[in-house]
């Protein structure tokens, strides 16, 4: 009786916390100022915004009731971990699956059209019944080691780690093009064309003056937080403990900063919080995998034997420092008022990447804006100091739970500054 009242009181807590932050995160887009301006996006941006409250309806009423049943509790090690690797493989297999049906569907091939379809439909099925296990498995081992690292309340941690694998939103963003920083970030449906993105980043080009880029994510910190899809496990708890670090700054200073439009939020805020969630992710994905799945520990280049007949080299075109020089000389352009001259650059820039084989659609400042706030390592931040001044503040503090109380009082740029030199 008494376990299932603690149950109970723990499904209650979840729920109750999943609304309060999904609430701040989903409603802090509408308090910018209501200008023509904001009405222009808007328009421009029509049905495509993303449906967060249907979601959210439906999320947090699949999370309640896995917490409810708590079935991974009853599974050793062993049983956890087999269930973790068995969806992954179900992932796996959906992925050739809708590979073999578009295939299918461009050959106009009616009867491999009807088999595909059955196969996709299936493996759909089995996905859908051990997802919500599976995803339970990979919150408690995570939350295992955070625990040991000291973010929890009376044993358990807090937040409480939830995330779920669905189809993510795409991310409008657009910065001013005389400087690079988001001025917006706007949610998009997950199922719109390229077509569709060229026609809402042109028309914030042509009607408002400002770069646009629609660019995918990998998650979103929204309460359950949104992960997409992937068989790669070392990936997945990375992204499983990055985004519980916004969950766990949205109760601090530096996270409550987004309630700040992001328009109006002071210099390298986003950076901070973004760049310290990348450090936490890797941290504590890396204990995750060392722990639970020790088979999968990537293996270092400098430990892999190379025969005698074969000679390491390099890649040719290193593609972190090639973007580094792009955005420090764009920084230096648009420090000039040179523009135009910005925008032709990267565009040249961005035909060089696409002929070493990184297919970059459009490369602006909004690409920057985005791309340059994950600053853990270089690249596209450029000279920005803020992000090694963040890592900087890691490597001086005694343990992440303690660079985590730190990073969270920070509020602005000088303050990060003094607190590195004072560290």
């Amino acid at each position: 009786m008494h376990q299932f009242r603690r149950i109970r009181i723990d499904r209650r807590l979840f729920v109750w916390v999943g609304v309060i932050i999904a609430m701040l995160v989903i409603l802090v887009p509408s308090w910018s100022a209501r200008n023509d301006e904001s009405l222009q996006i808007q328009l421009i941006v029509g049905d495509r915004r993303y449906d967060f409250v249907s979601w959210e309806i439906a999320t947090l009423f699949n999370k309640a009731e896995a917490a409810l049943i708590g079935t991974h509790h009853l599974l050793d090690g062993d049983a956890q971990q087999a269930v973790v690797l068995d969806y992954l493989d179900l992932v796996t297999e959906r992925q050739w699956a809708t590979y073999e049906l578009e295939l299918a569907y461009a050959n106009s091939d009616a009867l491999h059209i009807e088999t595909a379809l059955a196969e996709w439909e299936r493996l759909r099925l089995q996905m859908e019944a051990l997802q919500p296990l599976a995803e339970a498995v990979l919150e408690q081992q995570v939350s295992t080691i955070l625990t040991e690292e000291s973010f929890d309340v009376f044993g358990r941690t807090w937040p409480p780690v939830s995330a779920t694998m669905t189809p993510l939103p795409t991310m409008l963003i657009i910065s001013p093009r005389d400087e690079i920083r988001t001025l917006r970030s706007i949610p998009l449906k997950a199922d719109l064309s390229i077509a569709e993105h060229e026609v809402v980043e042109q028309a914030i080009f042509e009607e408002l003056g400002y770069a646009a880029l629609v660019v995918p994510i990998g998650g979103l910190g929204i309460y359950p937080a949104m992960i997409q899809e992937s068989a790669n496990l070392n990936w997945l708890a990375d992204v499983f403990a990055h985004e519980w670090a916004h969950h766990w700054l949205a109760f601090k200073p530096l996270g409550l900063q987004f309630l700040t439009p992001l328009s109006e939020l002071g210099r390298g805020v986003r950076t901070m919080n973004e760049t310290t969630a990348s450090i936490v992710g890797g941290e504590i994905g890396r204990q995750v995998i060392e722990r639970f799945y020790p088979a999968l520990v990537p293996v270092a280049v400098e430990n892999v034997e190379v025969e005698d007949s074969a000679e390491f080299e390099p890649p040719t075109f290193d593609f972190r420092a090639e973007m580094n020089i792009t955005r420090q000389r764009v920084d230096e352009l648009l420090a000039a008022g040179q523009i135009e001259e910005a925008e032709t650059y990267m565009e040249q820039r961005r035909q060089l990447f696409v002929a070493n084989g990184y297919n970059i659609r459009k490369l602006n400042q909004a690409y920057f804006a985005f791309y340059g706030a994950y600053a853990d390592e270089p690249g596209a931040s450029g000279g920005d100091p803020v992000g090694p001044l963040v890592v900087e503040l890691r490597e001086n503090s005694i343990s992440l739970r303690d660079f985590m109380d730190t990073i969270g009082t920070i509020t602005t740029f000088e303050q990060l500054q003094e607190t590195v030199e004072n560290k």
